[in-house]
């Protein structure tokens, strides 16, 4: 049985997202991790429609930034202004100081800009003229970005995509739900009467909960030798590092959570191993030049580790 509170905000979304239930999931379970999340996929989708609706149907404090190549640093994190009444320097509250933050289109700004995000994804905190702020709780970013490919765009560092839980992408719907949302869309846009169904205080508590779902042990070995596997694989220069494995054991945590169970499954493992692992693997040369993926070695390796019995 799923959990009630995440089934009420996935079937929320999904008033506004059709047909991308998998990718709706992917997002709470990051959300109930408290990690941060990376959409990539071509342009008009629902990218940004997604975040904007799990903003919606949660009761926190919203804010997006659009990237651009002109964006500052300062416009992100804050800056310190010189009050002449009283003679001190006044920190003012950048964009990124709110429960959601939306980075929409984060590879359009450049290296400079995008590193402003790495202590407070990693530290939950900002530090302007040396003095440290820390962020509301919950706090989660959703950034979404458009193939690199796309004119315009700067690469994410490794050190960048690393802060991410996982990355997803929602893909081109079919016939019938490409109809359902010419339907839906005719007169306006579901967002617009999209209400709250949970309070920030709920998310807090779930994510509280979520620590202690067991993990069996056999099943942290079945983690921990996926991880392992990555940096021995000839077609990969960079594996998985020690926070990917405590991001899959955690992801695994979760989605039992949702589905209303105390304990994790080797399942739960295997389903989420992309979507967690796939954005912090660099390929090889060799890999290149046969069109590999990360997506399909990291599949490759899930069918030559046996899964654990339990």
């Amino acid at each position: 049985m799923e959990n009630s509170m995440v089934s009420a905000i996935v079937e929320n979304v999904e008033k506004v997202i059709i047909g991308k239930r998998k990718a709706v999931e992917l997002v709470m379970v990051s959300l109930l991790s408290s990690g941060h999340v990376l959409i990539e996929d071509m342009p008009g989708v629902g990218k940004t429609s997604l975040i904007s609706a799990l903003a919606k149907s949660v009761d926190c404090t919203f804010k997006r930034i659009q990237f651009t190549p002109d964006i500052m640093p300062s416009d992100i994190t804050g800056f310190s202004m010189y009050n002449q009444k009283n003679g001190d320097f006044e920190y003012h509250q950048g964009s990124v100081m709110s429960q959601f933050v939306l980075a929409d289109e984060i590879n359009r700004a450049s290296p400079k800009t995008q590193s402003s995000l790495l202590e407070v994804m990693e530290e939950n905190q900002v530090t302007v003229d040396s003095k440290v702020y820390k962020t509301p709780t919950p706090f989660i970013v959703f950034a979404t970005q458009n193939p690199i490919e796309y004119l315009g765009t700067y690469q994410l560092p490794e050190a960048q995509l690393d802060r991410f839980f996982m990355k997803i992408s929602l893909g081109y719907p079919d016939m019938e739900e490409e109809l359902d949302i010419l339907n839906r869309y005719k007169t306006s846009s579901p967002l617009e009467s999209l209400k709250t169904v949970v309070s920030s205080d709920d998310i807090i508590k779930m994510q509280g909960e979520v620590p202690n779902i067991h993990m069996d042990k056999s099943i942290s070995e079945y983690i921990v030798s996926i991880s392992r596997a990555t940096r021995e694989n000839k077609l990969l220069s960079l594996g998985a590092s020690p926070r990917a494995s405590l991001c899959l054991y955690r992801a695994a945590q979760a989605y039992a959570y949702m589905n209303g169970r105390n304990y994790c499954l080797p399942d739960d493992v295997h389903e989420l191993a992309v979507p967690v692992l796939s954005h912090r693997l660099t390929l090889s040369q060799e890999a290149r030049l046969k069109k590999s993926t990360a997506e399909s070695i990291i599949k490759e390796i899930l069918t030559t580790i046996k899964l654990p019995v339990i």
